[in-house]
């Protein structure tokens, strides 16, 4: 008999309410022994709580009673809707600690919905980005995930594969029937089209995983150039330390923004030069690490400098990164000039801002909106989410490509990649070697779901 287990499933504190979940075999038991008596399945009833032995009351509360298979984890489930007071809460977890029950552990919830059946391996990661989600972007494509979305896409092309896959077993297992020569062939149309979707979905990829863990942009320039101040104007507020000493920022500032329902992560880096002590190199190593993998750059440039400093991070800029030319109210000088050249070379936008009067920030807000807006929105839902996925598309395709370079040569090394493609896409959605991934997956989550 498996554990019956129980969480908070909200968070610590003061609250209004607090809720108690347990699922497992022992539930009905429990939850007759608290409350007398076991309420209507799936219909809020008022209870009050009282210990096992004693008789003494821990609280009233709503108690809501979901007879399994029809439940989250498709057991018998219980809440206990309690008033949110610390030691409430701390009277029904010791009471159901002290009937035997086990404290669940982190995702266990739903790696049990998963397990029978509830949910696939893909929703239950849906379940968590919900939990997660900081943005509207966020929630839109978590919900839709976990509406089945994602896994739908892969079942169809799980479908196609093993359609394809049939006929070139049909060739290789009954060479002596009466059956068309040209099986191999026929499969070929739908494999090619199948590698085309896969092309597209893994293009699109960076889509998924960008909404979901926040759009990159790194503030990058030489020291003093105004990448603080800019933060801070983008941020509306303090978020980074503003000095005329140079090398005042050593490490990455990360400050998440939403802009238009968009997570978006503005990081303020350490000026690109030269350093001397150890530890500005380190921020200057970690500056450049931040930049090439961010989704766009703003490259900031003392426009009123004479120096040529933003050389040293201009090796950094790439097409469609903006070019921020900062202290446009002042005159203009040869490093300005020079900057917007380079920028122009590599296929960078430009921006003229005062970080002082504020002028021309509206403006370069407004393009920062339209560029993240033009990133992430998409009339599709995006075939990943998560690396994870990424990796499993990955696999299909590169089965794929191989299955068609074999057809005619080798049919029967032909149909094991197209089996091998079709293993992959179902590991995505659990279906098939689900169990080397359940902890890293289950791992993020928190107790009580």
């Amino acid at each position: 008999m498996s554990d019956t287990i129980f969480a908070p499933a909200t968070a610590p504190g003061r609250a209004a309410v607090a809720v108690v979940r347990l699922s497992g075999p022992r539930s009905a038991d429990v939850v007759a022994r608290l409350c007398g008596g076991l309420p209507a399945p799936r219909l809020a009833s008022l209870r009050r709580l009282r210990r096992p032995g004693d008789g003494e009351t821990i609280d009233q509360a709503l108690v809501l009673w979901f007879p399994g298979p029809a439940s989250y984890t498709g057991e018998d489930c219980a809440e206990f809707h309690v008033h949110g007071g610390q030691a409430v809460v701390e009277a029904v977890v010791e009471t159901l600690a002290a009937l035997g029950l086990r404290l669940a552990e982190p995702g266990e919830f739903t790696r049990l919905a998963f397990q029978n059946g509830k949910l696939d391996l893909a929703q239950a990661e849906a379940v968590a980005d919900l939990v997660d989600a900081e943005s509207e972007a966020q929630r839109r494509q978590a919900l839709s995930q976990l509406d089945g979305a994602l896994s739908d896409r892969y079942a169809a092309w799980r479908a196609s594969l093993i359609e394809s896959l049939a006929l070139l077993e049909a060739g290789v297992d009954f060479p002596d029937e009466e059956l068309p020569e040209d099986l191999a062939a026929r499969a070929r149309p739908g494999l090619a089209a199948l590698i085309a979707e896969l092309d597209a979905a893994l293009s699109d990829a960076a889509r998924g995983e960008r909404v979901r863990d926040g759009f990159r942009v790194a503030l990058m320039g030489a020291p003093n150039a105004g990448k603080s101040s800019l933060l801070n104007a983008l941020a509306g507020r303090d978020a980074a330390i503003v000095t005329a000493q140079p090398g005042t920022t050593r490490d990455v500032i990360e400050t998440p923004l939403v802009l238009e329902g968009y997570k978006v992560l503005l990081a303020d880096t350490a000026g690109v030069r030269q350093a001397e002590d150890v530890i500005e190199a380190e921020g200057v190593r970690r500056a450049r690490a931040w930049a090439e993998s961010a989704a766009l750059r703003l490259w900031v440039v003392d426009g009123a400098a004479g120096d040529g400093h933003w050389r040293e991070a201009a090796g950094l800029l790439r097409a469609g990164d903006i070019c921020v030319i900062n202290k446009a109210d002042l005159p203009a000088s040869g490093d300005g000039e020079a900057a917007r050249k380079h920028a122009a070379a590599v296929g960078a936008t430009m921006a003229s801002v005062s970080l002082t009067t504020g002028l021309g920030l509206d403006e370069l807000t407004g393009r920062l909106r339209r560029t993240v807006v033009a990133a992430l929105s998409g009339a599709d839902f995006p075939a990943a989410t998560r690396e994870r996925h990424r990796g499993r598309l990955v696999e299909a395709r590169d089965h794929l490509g191989r299955a068609v370079e074999m057809l005619d040569a080798e049919v029967e090394l032909a149909a094991e990649d197209v089996r091998l493609a079709a293993r992959s896409l179902g590991r995505i959605a659990g279906r098939v070697d689900a169990e080397d991934v359940l902890d890293r997956v289950f791992s993020s989550f928190c107790i009580g779901k």
